[in-house]
C-alpha cells in the first residue's frame, strides 16, 4: 500500500518520454515552484520514466521504477497507484516502460486546467495550465522533433509548452533527466542528462543553455580528425605556456604530447571527447581554441 502523505501542490507540465530508435527513456518539467526537479522526474533504462506532480507523492517514482523493471507495463502502474493510494483524487502523473507502452491520469481534484494525453513512446500531462493548447503544443512539438537526441526532442517539447503558456501563475523551476544504458560519464553509469534550473526567471531557456553545455562537455565525438600541423603547433604552445609540459619536440604527434594533452582536457573537463593518437574532436578543438582568442 502506499503510505498516505502531505506535500504542497507541483502545479506542473511535464513530458515523459521514450526514444523509440534507442530505448533511451527522460522526462522534461517545468513548473512555478522551487527545484521541481528534485521530485518529478524519474527515469531508469530498461524500465522506463516517471514524472509525478500535483499534490505529488513522491514514491510514485521508485516505486513505479521498480515495477517497470519488474516488467509490468504503464498502464498496468498506473492502475495500481490509482487503487492504492488515498489521495489519488489530486494527483496527476506520467509513465512510459521501456517498450513504448504509455499512461497518463489527471485526478478530478487536480486544480484546472488540467489534464493529459498518452500514446506509444509518450504521456504529456498539465496542471493549472493556461489551457489545454499547452499539451497540444507540446505534443505537437514531440512529433516535430523526431530524429533528435532525446534530451533535445524534450526539451523542444517543453519550451513549446511554455511558449503556449504554460503554468498560469508564472515560471520558477525546470528540469530535463535522462537514462540510456552505458550513456552516462564515462559509459559507467546509465544516468545521461540530469540538469535543473531550480529558481530562475526563464528556467526553459536556462534549461537549454544547460543542455548546450553538457552537450560540450559531456557529449562524445561524432566525428574525428588528425591535427594539422598548424593546429599540433598550435596545441604545444599553449600546453608549455600552461605548465603542461616544459619540453615538447617538434614534429609529429608524440607520447609527451599526449601525456600533456590528455591533462589539459581532464582540466578543461573535456575528457569525454579526448582522442588519443595525436587526433581530435572539432568540437572540442574549437572550443580550446575560442578559450585562446
Amino acid at each position: 500500500m502506499l503510505r498516505r502523505q502531505r506535500y504542497a501542490a507541483r502545479m506542473t507540465f511535464s513530458i515523459a518520454a521514450r526514444d523509440p530508435d534507442t530505448g533511451d527513456v527522460g522526462v522534461a518539467v517545468a513548473s512555478k515552484f522551487l527545484a521541481v526537479g528534485a521530485l518529478v522526474p524519474w527515469a531508469r533504462a530498461g524500465a522506463g520514466a516517471v514524472a509525478t506532480q500535483s499534490y505529488v507523492n513522491p514514491t510514485f517514482g521508485p516505486v513505479g521504477l521498480e515495477r517497470l523493471a519488474a516488467g509490468h507495463a504503464a498502464p498496468d502502474v498506473s492502475a495500481q497507484f490509482q487503487r492504492d493510494d488515498p489521495g489519488i483524487a489530486q494527483r496527476q502523473f506520467g509513465i512510459v516502460d521501456a517498450f513504448g507502452r504509455s499512461a497518463t491520469f489527471t485526478g478530478p481534484g487536480c486544480h484546472a486546467w488540467a489534464g493529459g494525453v498518452a500514446l506509444p513512446d509518450v504521456a504529456i500531462q498539465g496542471n493549472i495550465l493556461t489551457g489545454p493548447e499547452v499539451v497540444d503544443a507540446m505534443l505537437a512539438a514531440w512529433h516535430a522533433g523526431a530524429g533528435l537526441s532525446l534530451p533535445a526532442r524534450l526539451l523542444g517539447a517543453l519550451r513549446a509548452g511554455d511558449d503556449a503558456g504554460g503554468d498560469r501563475r508564472g515560471r520558477q523551476s525546470a528540469a530535463l533527466l535522462c537514462a540510456g544504458p552505458g550513456r552516462g560519464y564515462g559509459g559507467l553509469t546509465d544516468e545521461w542528462v540530469n540538469l535543473r534550473a531550480d529558481d530562475h526567471p526563464r528556467p526553459c531557456h536556462e534549461l537549454a543553455r544547460l543542455l548546450e553545455v553538457h552537450d560540450l562537455l559531456f557529449g562524445r565525438p561524432q566525428e574525428t580528425r588528425p591535427l594539422s600541423d598548424p593546429e599540433l603547433a598550435w596545441l604545444r604552445a599553449r600546453l608549455l605556456r600552461q605548465g603542461y609540459a616544459t619540453h615538447l619536440p617538434d614534429g609529429p604527434w608524440d607520447d609527451a604530447t599526449e601525456r600533456a594533452a590528455w591533462a589539459l582536457y581532464g582540466t578543461e573537463n573535456l575528457e569525454e571527447r579526448w582522442v588519443p593518437g595525436g587526433h581530435v574532436d572539432p568540437v572540442a578543438l574549437a572550443y580550446l581554441r575560442r578559450q585562446d582568442a
